[in-house]
């Protein structure tokens, strides 16, 4: 068993006789591995990149919001009347009068 773990420390399994398959084999692990941690790393960077967006959505709505808030306060009445009041626009005193024209067609 001391002869087994010295020999691999010293790396002898690998200048040995047959030593060409054990080659292959090394290559081949190392490639896998190198694959895996190239996946890994780009399954982060999209996870980054839908971390990110979901954040700029977040802020996207928030700001829609608020501008809609904004835009009904703006559209009250009291508001309107308050802006026109300072360029000398009031609301009139008597109310509108409605317009039937008859139709000629029967």
């Amino acid at each position: 068993m001391k002869n087994i773990v010295y020999n691999i420390l010293k790396g002898t399994f690998l200048v040995s006789d047959g030593a060409y398959k054990k080659w292959r084999l090394i290559l081949f692990f190392s490639a896998l591995a190198i694959m895996m941690i190239a996946s890994s790393h780009s399954a982060d960077r999209k996870v980054h990149h839908i971390a990110k967006l979901n954040e700029d959505v977040k802020s996207l709505r928030s700001l829609y919001v608020k501008t809609r808030s904004d835009l009904m306060e703006l559209r009250l009445e009291s508001v309107v009347r308050g802006r026109l009041k300072n360029k000398g626009i009031v609301p009139s005193q008597t109310p509108p009068v409605k317009i039937l024209i008859a139709s000629r067609t029967k």
